[in-house]
């Protein structure tokens, strides 16, 4: 499981391990956090109390710091986190396919000048893919089945770690998604964990 890393204005930022989360709460940077407890590290005895330290990490924490100010404004780009922003669905055709049979197609070809942006790509299956080829789509008369769209952050931190995405960490996100937003859409993909039996 990961750990959701905000900024202090509680904007999603990265997701972290728990040993990340823990190098925060020992340098002093954690300002808030969220969630149900999703570990317990246990370390050395405390030498005055004799106790032995734990540290409890949520699932959600928010952080200070001066490299923590802003969410991630220009996501990266990647067939996966393609594939997922379009629900491993065919923008042509309409189909769902696994990740091996789909590919990056761009709407205005390389080759015509199309750039490889999130606004220009979308997932097609391969026979879709190679009948567009490098037309435009009014020349084939092909249409898409929903327009292509920059995540912004927490769709992009949903979409990178969808398989593994804890119930409220999901809920969080989920209120700042745009209504471009359709992962929620194919109820394929809908797959969130149950927190009970994860804490260490």
């Amino acid at each position: 499981m990961h750990i959701l890393r905000l900024n202090k204005a509680g904007q999603p930022i990265e997701w972290l391990t728990w040993q990340d989360a823990i190098c925060l709460y020992s340098r002093d940077l954690v300002c808030w956090s969220l969630g149900d407890i999703i570990y317990r590290a246990r370390g050395g005895y405390n030498r005055i109390t004799g106790r032995k330290t734990v540290i409890e990490l949520p699932s959600i924490i928010a952080c200070g710091g001066k490299k923590l100010v802003h969410p991630r404004n220009n996501p990266i780009l990647s067939n996966a986190a393609l594939f997922e922003r379009d629900g491993f669905q065919c923008m042509y055709c309409g189909k769902y396919f696994h990740k091996t049979l789909m590919t990056r197609d761009h709407i205005v070809p390389s080759s015509r000048g199309g750039k490889d942006v999130w606004e220009n790509v979308v997932a097609a299956c391969k026979r879709c893919n190679q009948h567009k080829d490098n037309h435009l789509l009014q020349e084939i008369n092909m249409s898409l089945i929903a327009l292509p769209y920059r995540p912004n952050a927490a769709e992009y931190l949903a979409l990178v770690n969808s398989r593994r995405i804890l119930p409220d960490q999901a809920d969080f996100l989920s209120k700042q998604f745009s209504r471009n937003y359709r992962k929620q859409n194919n109820p394929q993909l809908k797959n969130t964990q149950d927190t009970s039996s994860i804490v260490q």
